[in-house]
């Protein structure tokens, strides 16, 4: 027996029941994984709301990142052995090269059953193992925001590196840039509405900070720091931010949409500004399992912590929804789901 939340989609946060259910049976194909922690993403608090898109109908375990111990492997299994750690692939099916439709169906905690579980069964190409130097509480940090902010700074077209990235909130995609911005050697700026939080911003490399509370117009910030703009900018705010990053960015930049916290409808883009300034725009949708190997690679080289800004027993799955909400946290929220 193990025990499982479940939720459906627009219940909030009220609505994950705690539940006992025998274990699945395993295909030949197949892992079985005994989770010890996972991570919260604002993506999570969606799904509770029933304001992400493709959501399943009825009741499925929500949450996309965890991390565990592998228990249990198939008989067509070799990529893994009973004692490994390792991660689940936010996609299970996207496994490399560019997304296409066929690729991103299945995502965890939203179109499948996620990972707010005491085990959980996944094919084995959609397990990555976990970095050596990690806790299965910083693993667990990884899938969702380490392969978003890994995509976002070493993926799309550009054929030079940025040397100046903006980085928007202190959220885990933005904390996670800051780290993997930071030990590639670059420039990094950041905002927040928190000194406390740009604090701790800087203590991880952050080189310029900025309290957008204090200076609304954050952007004459930016360009005052940066000359003629940054190269780079992880775009997670959406209608209201999108504007002043556009402003922040040098001619032949480039703005990564990765969220849209406040919102994604707005009137007044120029369009006429993106042509005659050269500017690319790109959105990223997490990413593949290969870049999710590739960012474990990169965090064990560079020996790089993910951020856990609180822990929350397994039987706490709701208050730690409720801290995320509350925004109070710099980098990850995670569930401690076993010792």
């Amino acid at each position: 027996m193990m025990k499982k939340y479940q939720i459906e989609a627009g219940q909030g946060f009220d609505g994950l029941q705690l539940s006992e259910l025998s274990s699945s049976s395993l295909a030949a194909d197949e892992v079985r994984v005994h989770v010890r922690a996972v991570s919260l993403n604002f993506r999570d608090l969606l799904v509770a709301w029933g304001k992400y898109p493709g959501i399943r109908s009825g009741a499925f375990v929500p949450c996309s990142d965890g991390a565990g111990e592998v228990v249990e492997v198939g008989s067509a299994v070799r990529e893994f052995s009973v004692g490994d750690r390792v991660m689940a692939s936010f996609f299970p099916n996207w496994f490399s090269g560019p997304p296409s439709r066929a690729k991103i169906e299945g995502a965890l905690g939203a179109e499948r059953d996620g990972m707010l579980a005491q085990e959980v069964v996944l094919p084995g190409k959609s397990w990555v193992r976990v970095p050596h130097h990690l806790s299965y509480e910083e693993a667990a940090t990884i899938p969702c925001v380490g392969t978003t902010a890994w995509n976002a700074l070493f993926g799309g077209l550009r054929t030079t590196e940025p040397k100046q990235v903006l980085l928007l909130g202190t959220g885990g995609v933005s904390v996670m840039g800051l780290q993997l911005a930071q030990a590639a050697g670059w420039k990094t700026f950041i905002t927040s509405s928190s000194d406390d939080k740009l604090k701790k911003a800087r203590s991880h490399g952050a080189h310029k900070t900025i309290n957008y509370a204090k200076y609304p117009d954050w952007e004459e910030q930016v360009k005052e720091s940066a000359g003629e703009g940054v190269d780079l900018v992880l775009e997670v705010g959406g209608a209201k931010t999108l504007p002043k990053s556009m402003a922040s960015t040098r001619m032949g930049g480039e703005i990564v949409i990765i969220g849209g916290v406040t919102g994604f409808a707005r009137e007044g883009i120029s369009p006429g500004r993106l042509l005659f300034d050269a500017m690319c725009v790109r959105g990223v949708f997490v990413g593949s399992r290969d870049m999710l190997q590739e960012v474990c690679a990169f965090i064990e080289e560079k020996q790089i912590h993910p951020v856990v800004h609180k822990t929350f027993a397994f039987e706490e799955a709701p208050d730690a929804y409720r801290y995320v909400q509350s925004g109070q946290h710099f980098g990850k929220v995670v569930i401690k789901v076993s010792g």
